[in-house]
């Protein structure tokens, strides 16, 4: 078998595996991406401040000087 040919077809093999390659990864990146964006949220979640208790709307400026 010629040279020429062996290198081509070995050129060949190297595109098809690279190929294979980057599709599995990238069908594991797609598969993982529900699960990290689960855990995303539960962390940013867990970390965010919590929210004060809102204040009352009926309150007036005569029931402030009342209670100080």
């Amino acid at each position: 078998m010629p040279v020429i040919l062996e290198a081509i077809i070995v050129s060949i093999a190297m595109i098809f595996v690279f190929g294979v390659a980057f599709l599995a990864l990238f069908f594991l990146a797609v598969t993982m991406a529900p699960i990290e964006r689960g855990l995303s949220n539960m962390i940013w979640d867990s970390a965010a401040p919590k929210k004060p208790l809102p204040h009352s709307t009926k309150s007036s400026f005569k029931d402030f000087s009342t209670k100080h």
